[in-house]
């Protein structure tokens, strides 16, 4: 796929693309956008609304957080923060309480909807900015250093800074690793309750106003209510790839029933999570090597998941993905003309940043369904 290199005798500021309308390319496009540099980014999705966006984030004050303030909306991010959801409470399989952290009222780590987040960054980019229905295919290395990118619907772009933000599974992660996820051997299945202090009284009052963990070596139940009502779930559930294939073919009644037996003898108001009023989605969890990183490889490089998917165990995955983002645009406005400078001082601070939190997500998803399950995780937020 690749041709000789040779250098670009192009001038005027890099064309720069970036693969996926995640929080790290969205972020990674604002902050460009407010240093007066101009991007394209390609996203797969027809629309910004085409699918839901999963729970909420705790966002942080050393990572997401000062992502947010490089692009400008630090003020907008906490009008939109949820007050009170930092609350943590541990439960063991009958619901008897182990440890009730109530919210501290902190802005160190306030929890927004994902979507919400997404919105507010898809809003602050100007029209034209984002080209959706455009799913990457391939990128080809041109003579003069350019990367030619082929979409789905048969359209091509040019880009002298090729940024691959299109998470776990990313196209463009190839053209500088050879390296693959891995299962984790934890699956979790999202489930959605609605109405919960009307209808399921008992569960909501359960989870409180935070996040519920109910944990026993090799299963969990993870839980937290909407502003709306809703009850999320996250059935967590230490299971080879087998097993998992064989539920997803169950339809989604039988695999709820599979799922409550799993639970026999937990108490009635955590089982009762494990129903779900839509269909249950499946969520296997993956991971890159803790220590993933490549080669300088000119023109291209990776944010987020593309760049270090791990568990979300260390809280850390939407937090890296922003602040990658807006750590890659200093990069370029800092660099201005010297692409390559830019990404290597970009990557430099990137890979053992990543690998810090890759092995904290690793060891605190030991913590959680391993054989000292609840109590390591009673000690683990005890220690914070």
């Amino acid at each position: 796929m690749y041709r000789h290199r040779a250098t670009s005798s192009r001038r005027g500021p890099p064309r720069i693309a970036i693969v996926g309308a995640g929080l790290g390319g969205l972020t990674l496009a604002r902050v460009l956008h407010v240093n007066g540099i101009d991007a394209t980014l390609y996203e797969s999705d027809a629309s910004p609304t085409a699918r839901t966006q999963g729970g909420l984030l705790d966002i942080h004050d050393d990572s997401g957080q000062r992502g947010l303030e490089a692009a400008g909306l630090h003020a907008a991010f906490l009008a939109r923060a949820l007050p009170g959801e930092d609350a943590k409470r541990v439960v063991d399989k009958h619901g008897n309480v182990l440890l009730d952290k109530p919210s501290t009222g902190s802005r160190a780590r306030p929890e927004i909807d994902r979507g919400d987040l997404r919105q507010l960054l898809i809003r602050s980019l100007p029209e034209g900015c984002i080209r959706w229905g455009r799913k990457f295919m391939h990128a080809t290395r041109c003579d003069d250093g350019r990367h030619e990118l082929a979409f789905g619907d048969g359209s091509t772009a040019s880009a002298d800074v090729l940024v691959g933000a299109d998470g776990a599974w990313s196209r463009v992660r190839p053209l500088v690793s050879a390296a693959r996820p891995g299962y984790v051997g934890t699956v979790f299945i999202e489930t959605r309750l609605f109405d919960g202090p009307g209808l399921h009284p008992a569960s909501a009052a359960a989870i409180g106003s935070g996040t519920l963990m109910a944990v026993a070596p090799g299963k969990g139940i993870l839980a937290h209510r909407h502003a709306d009502g809703t009850l999320q779930s996250y059935i967590a559930l230490d299971k080879p790839e087998a097993w998992i294939d064989a539920l997803e073919l169950d339809p989604p009644a039988t695999a709820l029933r599979r799922l409550a037996d799993e639970f026999a003898g937990w108490s009635a108001p955590l089982r009762a999570l494990v129903a779900s009023d839509s269909p249950p989605v499946v969520r296997l969890i993956h991971a890159l090597p803790v220590d993933h990183r490549w080669a300088r490889t000119p023109g291209v490089t990776l944010v987020g998941d593309a760049a270090h998917l791990m568990s979300p165990f260390s809280g850390e995955g939407a937090n890296l993905a922003i602040l990658d983002g807006a750590e890659l645009a200093l990069a370029l406005r800092d660099h201005a003309g010297d692409t390559e400078a830019a990404l290597a001082a970009y990557e430099r601070a990137l890979f053992p940043r990543s690998a810090a939190a890759a092995s904290r997500a690793a060891a605190n998803l030991r913590r959680f369904f391993g054989d000292e399950a609840p109590a390591s995780v009673v000690e683990l937020f005890s220690a914070h």
